[in-house]
């Protein structure tokens, strides 16, 4: 349950990330999926690496567990919105060619 925890508040605030992007981008016309997708994908891509840049500060056992929970939310949104609009910004060039 250690290693799965971090994992799944990577997605779920990754995903709360891309829906906020999705939101505040209108232009972008994504579906609902791509969205959740974007988010998911993006915040735990964002998570991992945060987690790694911080030199292992998510590991509960040598920085404590507020500190890993919380890099892991900061991954998490951070990258799932930025996937999130990045993904948007292509969909939205797409749908213009």
């Amino acid at each position: 349950m250690e290693t799965l925890l971090p994992i799944i508040v990577q997605i779920v605030t990754g995903v709360i990330g891309g829906q906020a992007v999705g939101a505040a981008v209108k232009q972008a016309a994504m579906g609902q999926l791509s969205k959740l997708l974007a988010g998911g994908i993006g915040g735990l891509a964002g998570g991992q690496i945060l987690g790694s840049l911080m030199g292992g500060a998510a590991d509960p056992a040598t920085a404590g567990a507020l500190s890993g929970i919380l890099g892991d939310v900061v991954g998490g949104a951070g990258g799932g919105a930025i996937l999130t609009a990045i993904v948007g910004a292509v969909m939205g060039a797409m749908k213009k060619a």
